[in-house]
């Protein structure tokens, strides 16, 4: 019965238990609206231009039960990770940029769970659009072919350029570059480009226009701001020939002569004729309209003119032939046309040979001036020259040749008969360069063809040219390199620059000027180029040594030129050399070399490098000092305090030296340092157990002893402990708790109040003076001779005491002796374990002892010095 009663209670609770499990209720998200800023992220909008971290919503849902709820993000498979969520707080926040360009929707599986039930819902996040994208246009490039006949107002083009945003910022407008200075339009909705009203196209003035088109959007919020973003693109318009321009001859008048041994059938002379229209010219149809009386024929595609009767049967002296010169298209359409006149004459001897002629009569020289670099095919039209033979036939036929520089221009026709008016064109302009020749001169020449005498003639052609400014500044190097001493006064010349302009007059004056972040402290002249320092300049060349800046020549109209200088400024030894302290005080431990140090602060060598000398030494001949790192150690000869004690009877062993510093500059700079040493012998610690062992160090059986009865007496209390301890775990028949034995251990006894009956008193002998007390925070490595390490765990083995180290010299003036005991390691670092310290202080101990007994050996064998 009993074991009935203590039973029911149980089953009790269990069943109670299990009624609640089966009437836990799922957790659910509140349902705030769209609006809101929390509840189950359902219908909530975020702007693309969110920054990434900010904290964009807060889930919140509650359990029936009351019990706490955790919150989750889940994403399908393949989706990106947006967001991020706080399982506690509910705070969801943005850990990936938004583009509503690539993804305007986003679904998030969101849960909560109370530890049991999860309920999960997937929502769909907007992503709004932000003015983000800027336009864009397509198809590009724009090149349009235009008949150079398209009327005005007419549409030749539409350019299109996309903006992926959404209203306002995804509305493009369109803008012509400089729209006063063509002569198109543009919708500026549509995208179309017209010709402006009343404007026409004219192949023969421009063959090519370029149109710059400006696409911007209309506009909307970025981050906070209004955005505008706009694109450009240009329109190439090729302008296209059409036939509108008649053909024209050339070299008008035409004149021709039959001789009287002429042949029938032989050719008189040639007309030339071209289509106006350059782009695509028609070929020209040759006919003779009138005035033949059918004693000529023409050729009708190469315009010769050719005699069909004998000399003998012409009955008239002179010939006027209306010749008709008419274009015909690809299709083979006659459209365009013009007439030139032909005067033929007959003429049955050759006496006379062919002469140039100009406006007043016979002339041997023509003279013309023009600007260099005129068109390619222009027609010098300034020479008014004409060339006749007057015999008849084939007497009066010659050739026009041009003797002097090749390749620049030619002369029409290249072949006369009778009379011609000679037309010289421009093949090549870059060599009509008025900085190569000021002057160009050719011989024109007129040689008869098929005469026995080849008569002939010759006429100067002087062209006198004019310059323009087709030339730019160039410098005569593309960098320059200077250097100046540090010391040189505001004003200084420090480099001249040299540019060439080959132009003439005002075109080839040239305007230096300097810029750049490194030519804040030069000036330049504007007409020489010398740079030279500001007045003000200091130049330093510890602070700064290179200086880089850009030169720029101009001339009148903007043309420029750049070159790079780069100055270099030149140390020079303005700096001594400085200690950081003029009187120093040094420990030097007997076997250790300590070093004094000074720095010069010139920028280079040799002036920085510095050489050290004891200039005097009291006493003399005890030092020595490395001339390049400045450390000072004793003579080789010097090994213990007893030698130094019978060099002088200053047992303290604190001796002073004046060094010099000095470096290597020239003039060179020195300064002097006085040093006073103190000479010590090294020791193991400091504190009560070095004072021990040096009080004992004649008696090394009385240090075995004590350190023997220490250890002793450490045994003993171990054993007392842990007997106490086996006792009292025995009485309680059980282990004591781990977490006790932790709280008993919390405050273990310092390891200083555990050694205070170590110490010793202090003896009144030299051994006091190696007892310095120093704080842990005065400790530093003055003399740069020892390699004191502070740490709070001991070495695993037994080590060689660390070199000593000075301490720091105090406030208060006077003359303060810093000893080996000084850099030791402070009284409130902790200590070594005892095992490990009695080795390192036994080794300590022995190795003193053997110094002492060899001390005695030398002075019973050896005579006292």
């Amino acid at each position: 019965m009993k074991h009935v009663r203590h039973f029911t209670p149980s089953l009790f609770l269990s069943l109670v238990h299990i009624c609640l499990v089966q009437a836990n209720y799922a957790p659910y998200f509140f349902d705030n609206g769209a609006r809101s800023t929390n509840g189950n992220m359902a219908l909530l909008s975020l702007s693309e231009d969110t920054p990434v971290g900010t904290h964009v919503y807060t889930l919140n849902g509650t359990d029936p039960e009351g019990d706490p709820v955790t919150y989750g993000l889940t994403y399908e498979a393949g989706s990106r990770r947006y967001f991020s969520v706080d399982k506690s707080l509910g705070n969801v926040t943005l850990i990936e940029e938004l583009d509503r360009e690539k993804e305007d929707e986003i679904e998030v599986i969101v849960s909560i769970s109370d530890g049991l039930s999860t309920v999960s819902e997937k929502v769909r996040i907007l992503v709004m659009d932000a003015n983000d994208e800027s336009p864009e246009f397509i198809n590009t490039p724009y090149i349009v072919q235009v008949p150079e006949n398209t009327p005005s107002s007419s549409s030749i083009f539409k350019v299109e350029a996309i903006d992926k945003d959404t209203g306002s910022g995804g509305s493009i407008t369109y803008f012509l570059q400089n729209i006063h200075a063509n002569k198109f339009t543009i919708d500026r909705h549509s995208g179309v480009l017209r010709i402006k009203p009343g404007v026409t196209l004219d192949y023969e003035k421009s063959r090519t226009h370029f149109v710059v088109v400006i696409a911007k959007d209309g506009g909307g919020k970025l981050r906070g701001d209004n955005k505008v973003f706009s694109a450009t693109t240009t329109v190439t318009i090729n302008v296209e020939d059409v036939q509108d321009t008649p053909p024209m001859f050339i070299g008008t008048p035409y004149y021709g002569y039959v001789y009287e041994d002429t042949l029938a059938g032989s050719e008189v002379l040639t007309v030339v004729a071209l289509d106006g229209d350059r782009g695509k010219p028609n070929s020209i149809h040759y006919c003779i309209v009138n005035g033949s009386e059918g004693s000529f024929e023409i050729s009708n595609t190469t315009g010769a003119i050719s005699v069909i009767k004998s000399p003998n049967q012409l009955k008239k002296e002179v010939y006027e032939l209306k010749i008709k010169a008419s274009e015909v298209s690809q299709e083979g359409d006659i459209s365009e046309h013009t007439f030139a006149m032909v005067t033929i004459r007959v003429v049955d001897l050759n006496n006379h040979p062919p002469t140039f002629y100009g406006e007043n009569g016979p002339q041997n020289r023509f003279e013309l001036t023009m600007y260099e670099h005129p068109p390619e095919g222009e027609i010098l039209r300034g020479l008014k020259i004409t060339v006749s033979d007057s015999d008849q036939g084939a007497n009066a036929k010659f050739n026009l040749r041009l003797v002097g520089p090749g390749g620049i221009f030619r002369v029409v026709p290249q072949t006369v008969l009778n009379e011609a008016q000679v037309t010289i064109i421009v093949e090549n302009s870059a060599a009509i360069d008025y900085e190569s020749f000021k002057v160009l001169t050719f011989k024109l020449l007129a040689i008869e063809v098929n005469t026995p005498e080849k008569f002939s003639s010759t006429a100067d052609v002087v062209i006198r040219l004019l310059d323009t400014n087709d030339n730019v500044p160039k410098f005569s190097s593309d960098y320059y390199i200077a250097r100046i001493p540090e010391n040189s006064p505001g004003g200084s010349n420090v480099v001249a620059v040299t540019a060439t302009d080959p132009d003439s007059g005002l075109w080839g004056e040239i305007k230096y000027s300097i810029y750049g972040t490194g030519a804040d402290l030069f000036l330049i002249h504007p007409s020489t180029g010398i740079i030279y320092t500001q007045p003000w300049a200091v130049l330093d060349a510890e602070v700064n040594s290179k200086y880089n800046f850009y030169v720029k020549a101009e001339d009148t109209e903007g043309k420029y030129s750049l070159a790079e200088v780069f100055i270099t400024v030149l140390d020079v030894n303005d700096h001594s050399p400085e200690f950081n302290e003029n009187i120093q005080e040094k420990t030097m431990i007997i076997g250790s070399p300590v070093k004094i140090e000074a720095i010069d602060q010139d920028a280079e060598e040799p002036n920085n490098i510095v050489d050290y000398s004891i200039m005097q030494a009291d006493p003399a001949n005890v030092f020595d000092i490395d001339q390049s790192t400045g450390e000072i150690k004793l003579k080789s000869y010097i090994r213990s305090l007893d030698i130094i004690h019978n060099i002088t009877n200053n047992k303290d062993c604190i001796w002073s030296l004046v060094v010099q510093a000095k470096d290597r500059g020239s003039p060179s700079f020195s300064t002097t340092a006085v040093l006073k040493i103190d000479i010590t012998e090294e020791t193991l610690h400091k504190g009560p157990m070095a004072a021990f062992l040096m009080q004992t160090k004649d008696n090394p059986m009385k240090a075995l002893g004590v350190l023997a009865g220490v250890m002793g007496i450490m045994v003993l209390i171990t054993i007392m402990i842990s007997t106490a301890m086996f006792w009292r775990n025995k009485r309680s028949n059980k282990v004591m708790p781990v977490r006790r034995i932790i709280k008993k251990r919390q405050m273990p006894p310092s390891r200083t109040v555990r050694m205070e009956w170590l110490k010793f008193k202090r003896p009144s002998n030299a051994a006091e003076k190696f007892v310095v007390e120093e704080d842990v925070k005065s400790l530093h490595n003055e003399n740069s001779n020892n390699n004191v390490q502070v740490v709070p765990v001991p070495p695993a083995a037994p080590l060689p005491p660390p070199p000593p180290a000075l301490a720091p010299r105090g406030d208060a003036p006077g003359w303060r002796v810093p000893t080996v005991s000084g850099s030791l390691t402070p009284k409130h670092i902790i200590k070594p374990p005892k095992k490990k310290g009695h080795s390192s202080t036994h080794n300590a101990l022995v190795s003193e002892l053997k110094m002492r007994f060899e001390k005695r050996n030398a002075a019973y064998g050896e005579p006292h010095i």
